[in-house]
């Protein structure tokens, strides 16, 4: 049996360049750029919770690593290192391989470094705390969100959460799109490259874990200003055209696991929005607007007040 300094060596110890003291002492050295703020944000993965205990080692390597930078894309935020906790049932060789494999293949995507963290004996459990770096006064924090500004979201919506249905046995999805929604459950993309090109133009951004109607009222509770989201010009995820639409807006609006980013940015700024999307190669959509008037109201194509009683992924209070 492996000891754990014997699984750190073998799956876990890479070369880290960037580092000024990497992983082997009691903690890393970290030299930020000069002018720098870092950035540091923190995600845990508990088995049965946020993954089906049987999710492809591999997939969940990947996935522990992305909700991480998905964080660091919401602000804008290079990515620079890492450090991970893990609790493992037992030290499985054959479970762990693939499952490194999965981290550090989107780790040098990113050019982020493991420089550290800690294995325990446990229930299946992964802690990550990722490391960027932004200049001083441009992140994109959740309290910068102004009266007037667009709302905005990239990519495509709904498609993890009805995947998340179907593997639970209480949807069905159209095989030939089935596999796009597990795979966006189960190996979300960040939008980093996104992050950093709205960054100038943009004012206030969140990354929707939870479901875009929860997330985007962190947005305007932090910013002290209410919203309306056109409900009609969500971006829809293939999985979900072919359901009803009450699942679908279920999906959208409640859904977590999208790992999309929302964020806001004044009218003026419409064109240099798109063009850095493009750039970045990533689909936007503008889907609302700034408010004075404090909540969150829905509206159809129509301009018919909507109704909608589900609500985002809360730990304490969701199933």
């Amino acid at each position: 049996m492996p000891s754990e300094f014997d699984l750190i060596a073998r799956f876990f110890t890479k070369p880290t360049p960037m580092t000024s003291l990497g992983i082997g002492d009691d903690c890393a050295l970290l030299t930020p750029r000069t002018g720098m703020q870092l950035v540091i944000s923190t995600d845990m993965l508990v088995s049965g919770i946020h993954f089906f205990p049987d999710t492809d080692p591999k997939q969940l390597g990947h996935k522990a690593l992305a909700v991480n930078l998905s964080d660091l894309a919401s602000m804008g935020a290079t990515p620079l290192a890492f450090t991970m906790a893990i609790s493992l049932p037992s030290a499985d060789v054959a479970w762990l391989k693939p499952f490194s494999e999965g981290i550090f293949e989107l780790a040098q995507k990113y050019h982020c470094e493991l420089i550290g963290g800690d294995t325990t004996r446990g229930p299946l459990n992964i802690c990550i705390t990722v490391i960027g770096e932004v200049p001083p006064h441009e992140a994109m924090q959740r309290d910068h969100a102004m009266i007037g500004d667009d709302i905005w979201v990239s990519g495509s919506l709904g498609s993890a959460r009805a995947a998340l249905e179907f593997l639970r046995g209480k949807a069905s999805i159209d095989p030939t799109v089935s596999g796009y929604a597990i795979n966006r459950l189960q190996m979300p993309e960040p939008r980093v490259e996104l992050g950093l090109a709205i960054r100038p133009y943009a004012h206030a951004a969140i990354d929707l874990s939870d479901g875009l109607k929860g997330d985007l009222t962190h947005i305007l509770n932090r910013s002290d200003v209410g919203a309306t989201l056109y409900v009609d010009e969500l971006p829809m995820g293939d999985a979900l055209k072919s359901q009803r639409i009450q699942f679908q807006r279920m999906c959208m609006l409640g859904g977590g696991d999208d790992y999309e980013l929302c964020f806001t940015a004044p009218v003026t700024n419409q064109r240099m929005i798109e063009n850095a999307a493009k750039k970045a190669g990533v689909p936007v959509t503008l889907i609302g607007r700034i408010e004075a008037e404090k909540g969150l109201r829905l509206v159809d194509a129509s301009g018919q007040q909507l109704t909608f009683s589900g609500s985002s992924y809360d730990h304490f209070s969701s199933p």
